[in-house]
């Protein structure tokens, strides 16, 4: 069990559809206050994962949650997130895991996008990190939730927190990359924090009858 947000008494579960151990704890943080017992695929003997062969970030969570919550009989959360640059004409998007070929580290991806934004000025640098949540039920119900974090991909990684592009990541308005906020910082201001605020706030409408299967 990852978070016992609803007492114990209500057994009503939520499964975190993600096999990342990472993102299942940040999702778990974000949640908290949400009134479900938070559950990872491990806690519930779920032993595969499901290709995001989605061409959005809705039809990935979507699918992902939808998939999870079938095959569970449990109501699921699914995330997918991507990072957008203007001057990429919205790349990479739903691919940011892919951007960098198959298997590439993080270091290769922001490499990548360095690399493909060389000699293209501040101003032209507009970025933005967006996140979809997907809540599905075993029956087919499902419902999505967003969040979006703007920014400007600096000309160098800095900090070495967080992952992926989050070192060139840069927020004008606290001065520093994604990379160096503290997690508690970071789960204020980041576009899946913005997403599971969203998600939360749905979560606490669903009646606990509408939770049991």
């Amino acid at each position: 069990m990852i978070g016992a947000g609803r007492p114990k008494e209500v057994a009503a579960k939520l499964l975190l559809a993600t096999g990342n151990q990472g993102k299942a704890r940040e999702l778990a943080r974000l949640l908290k206050s949400a009134p479900w017992e938070l559950v990872s695929l491990r806690d519930a003997g779920v032993d595969f994962e499901v290709d995001e062969v989605g061409e959005t970030l809705e039809e990935n969570a979507a699918l992902k949650a939808s998939t999870y919550a079938r095959h569970s009989g449990l109501w699921a959360l699914a995330d997918d997130s991507g990072l957008e640059v203007e001057a990429l004409g919205g790349a990479p998007g739903v691919r940011s895991r892919r951007f960098a070929g198959e298997g590439a580290s993080d270091a290769d991806l922001v490499r990548e996008i360095l690399r493909r934004l060389d000699g293209t000025p501040w101003e032209q640098r507009g970025a933005r990190f967006r996140s979809v949540i997907a809540v599905a039920s075993p029956n087919g119900e499902l419902h999505l939730c967003q969040g979006v974090c703007d920014g400007v991909i600096g000309f160098q990684p800095q900090g070495g927190g967080g992952f992926g592009y989050d070192p060139i990541f840069f927020l004008p308005e606290r001065g520093c990359t994604m990379a160096e906020l503290s997690i508690e910082e970071k789960n204020r201001v980041s576009h899946r924090a913005a997403a599971a605020r969203a998600a939360e706030a749905l979560l606490a409408t669903l009646r606990p009858a509408d939770q049991e299967n």
